[in-house]
């Protein structure tokens, strides 16, 4: 996976002057695209209280709020980093949950490179899906840069398939946007299971592993 070691993080997050103790508000500079993935990394690496800003850089510049230029140089801090392996999911764990139903797969990617009708924005790799797999694209959860609203969010994942009762494992195409499902299910208080880290990349990249195409196959567990 894409994780650095603990003691990697710890000693990066220490030298930031991030410590155990603080609030560490994240955002990034398209209202909400990489920020999800930053805040899942830190919560999985024990980070205490992590946010996101609300729409961002864009939606901050657009009200008119202070910025500076550089960068800002805090005193060094001590974050003890505390890896949650099981929030992370591998290729082997990922196809097992879809052979055995023991989690669903929400992928965020688009819904043309899901079904194979548009290619892989990555050179090599086929478009398709796990099969088994859901879509949910993280577009469909953001309104301008911003995530929706909990009940929009809970009709979105509803009309994508996703069962509120039953882990989840969240997919995109590289890690990153799966993030963004996560965080709308950590919204609505129903945690993702894990995230599957080198989501389709590894998954198309791995000899053997199925490819489906078309929409998803939604197999609902209750009767």
């Amino acid at each position: 996976h894409m994780m650095p070691p603990p003691e990697q993080f710890s000693r990066q997050m220490s030298e930031l002057g991030i410590g155990d103790t603080n609030t560490i508000v994240v955002y990034d500079g398209a209202g909400l695209f990489s920020a999800p993935r930053v805040w899942w990394t830190l919560r999985i690496f024990g980070a205490r209280d992590v946010r996101i800003l609300d729409g961002g850089f864009p939606k901050w510049l657009s009200e008119g709020r202070p910025v500076e230029a550089g960068f800002t140089k805090r005193p060094p801090a001590h974050f003890t980093a505390r890896f949650k392996a099981e929030a992370v999911a591998d290729t082997l764990r990922v196809r097992e949950a879809l052979e055995t139903g023991a989690a669903q797969v929400v992928d965020a990617r688009p819904a043309e490179r899901f079904t194979g009708e548009a290619p892989e924005i990555r050179p090599g790799i086929p478009s398709g899906h796990m099969p088994g797999a859901l879509n949910a694209p993280s577009s469909t959860l953001l309104d301008h840069g911003r995530l929706k609203s909990p009940e929009a969010l809970a009709r979105v994942l509803d009309d994508a398939g996703v069962e509120s009762d039953r882990p989840v494992i969240t997919s995109c195409g590289s890690g990153v946007s799966a993030a963004i499902v996560s965080l709308a299910l950590d919204e609505l208080g129903r945690p993702a299971e894990a995230l599957y880290d080198g989501s389709w990349t590894e998954w198309a990249s791995t000899k053997g592993m199925p490819v489906a195409t078309g929409a998803a196959e939604r197999k609902s567990s209750k009767i």
